[in-house]
């Protein structure tokens, strides 16, 4: 009976341990969800500025491409920190597996557990570079307004 007690108590502290990493997972989650959004709008734009390249005068086909190799660097960027983010969970899920596992065969994990976890967060830090140098190209990029050289002709 004691064993039991024993057994329960420490697969609970066991779970305790775990809610963090789950609470990390959930925070990753929604990253993904922003930066696969961020990925979406980035291929419709590139989608809608290789449509006006068919049609476009020779003069502003260098614009368009400029564009297009802006997206493209865009699009590069947020699949790296996405792939970054993914790798992230997959250590923090892995994470969680060994803290049972190393319970369950009573077998001290700490420093694997402590080398993984470290590994995931350079990686999520990785990531989240990645996806702030996307916005910083995002944000030089935009233009909001007429085009200087539409303003140039009133």
């Amino acid at each position: 009976m004691l064993r039991d007690s024993q057994t329960i108590g420490t697969m609970a502290h066991v779970i305790q341990l775990s809610v963090a990493p789950v609470f990390l997972l959930t925070a990753i989650g929604t990253m993904l969800s922003v930066m696969t959004n961020r990925l979406a709008r980035v291929i419709d734009r590139a989608r809608f500025h290789e449509s006006k390249l068919e049609l476009a005068e020779p003069e502003a086909v260098p614009r368009l491409h400029a564009a297009l190799a802006v997206l493209k660097r865009r699009a590069d960027l947020i699949g790296h920190a996405i792939f970054l983010c993914t790798a992230t969970a997959v250590l923090v899920c892995t994470v969680i597996a060994m803290l049972f596992i190393g319970d369950y065969l009573r077998y001290d994990i700490s420093l694997p557990v402590a080398l993984l976890f470290i590994v995931g967060m350079i990686l999520m830090v990785s990531g989240l570079v990645c996806f702030l140098r996307e916005i910083f190209i995002a944000k030089a990029s935009l233009q909001i307004g007429p085009n200087q050289d539409v303003s140039r002709r009133h």
